[in-house]
């Protein structure tokens, strides 16, 4: 077992089927043990959270909280089918800090979210139809497509996966997390995470 800064940690939660659902802090992971919930665990990290001395027995309490845990219950596929809350910071993860028109990396503040059909032509704001743009591309393009605008994407939209957004939605992954997660990443975008 290995020492691990669990306050800035996050453990994955699986459902019993090992389809990944969401990341939960550890004190929720401690209350799932402590409830009998957790179906299995697996993973490379596992830390200790110690607790009390029992007055009767003079023991002191302590749960192995795993990096990743499934548990009991029902599955829950129909949530990873779901498109992922779209958001600029996951949608500059998405896209790598690239301006998807002039192909340059950014920071995230020089960093805005374009819509390929504009808004003023009823373009929705949807995963499918939004890229990173650097603010010089963005302004350039203005509110035409970018035909229009006589200027070329240079990748194509896309919604990422539930497992694509769990790895773009944390910043503190493990080493063993992001091996699970990247397995039920597609295997056409596995190179992207």
């Amino acid at each position: 077992m290995q020492h691990v800064d669990m306050q800035r940690i996050k453990v994955l939660k699986l459902d019993v089927s090992g389809q990944p659902l969401q990341w939960l802090s550890w004190q929720e992971a401690v209350v799932l043990y402590c409830q009998n919930k957790i179906a299995w665990d697996t993973g490379g990290e596992k830390v200790v959270i110690r607790g009390g001395i029992n007055r009767r027995s003079g023991r002191r309490s302590s749960v192995a909280v795993s990096s990743i845990i499934a548990v009991k219950g029902r599955l829950h596929h129909a949530a990873s089918h779901r498109a992922p809350p779209l958001s600029n910071r996951e949608l500059f993860h998405r896209d790598q800090h690239l301006c998807l028109y002039c192909g340059q990396e950014y920071k995230p503040h020089e960093l805005t979210r374009d819509h390929v059909v504009p808004l003023s032509q009823q373009g929705p704001d949807t995963w499918t139809n939004v890229v990173t743009a650097c603010k010089f591309c963005n302004q350039k393009k203005g509110g035409r497509r970018p035909e229009q605008a006589g200027m070329r994407l240079l990748a194509v939209p896309f919604v990422p996966s539930h497992a694509e957004y769990l790895i773009l939605s944390n910043r503190k992954i493990l080493a063993d997390q992001m091996d699970f997660l990247h397995r039920h990443v597609p295997k056409d975008r596995r190179r992207i995470c």
